[in-house]
């Protein structure tokens, strides 16, 4: 089941993926507000991640890094903004430095996440991301950004079946 849509609006910065799954809203929440479930789906399976801090809760801050099949690393950060559990996540999301920190250079963009039962124990997820200009969001999908978050986001179902 998992990814049903992306979307991708230029005009407005957006990029939106829609997936839906076998389990209730409480269920997918605490795939995001466990770190060690986040860290089993959040990176594409060739770059898995690892969540070194994390916390669902407004002004806490989440760090990150993935790591590639060549040992690389790179690194990340979110601002969680809003909580609204088990239906909304509002967080900044940034690329870091080696050593944890920001880095500037590369795009900052604004994340919204939408959980919502459909009927029948089912539950959609809505990722939504916002760039700050045309270039931040191209930089981004250059760099893998779709392919990546469908892999991600494609990781889910298999952690929810462990609960069959």
């Amino acid at each position: 089941m998992t990814v049903t849509a992306v979307d991708k609006d230029l005009d407005k910065l957006i990029l939106r993926m829609t997936a839906e799954f076998a389990a209730t809203p409480e269920r997918v929440w605490r795939l995001w507000a466990d770190a060690g479930q986040l860290s089993r789906w959040w990176g594409p399976p060739s770059w898995p991640a690892t969540f070194t801090e994390h916390q669902l809760t407004p002004g806490s801050h989440s760090s990150y890094h993935m790591t590639g099949p060549n040992g690389d690393e790179a690194h990340g950060w979110w601002e969680i903004v809003a909580v609204e559990p088990p239906q909304k996540i509002a967080f900044r999301d940034g690329f870091a430095n080696q050593d944890g920190t920001p880095n500037m250079e590369l795009p900052v963009t604004e994340a919204d996440v939408t959980i919502e039962a459909i009927g029948d124990g089912k539950t959609r997820m809505i990722m939504s991301t916002r760039f700050p200009s045309q270039e931040a969001m191209q930089q981004v999908m250059d760099m893998g950004m779709e392919q990546g978050l469908r892999e991600a986001v494609g990781q889910i179902d298999a952690i929810l079946a462990e609960d069959a």
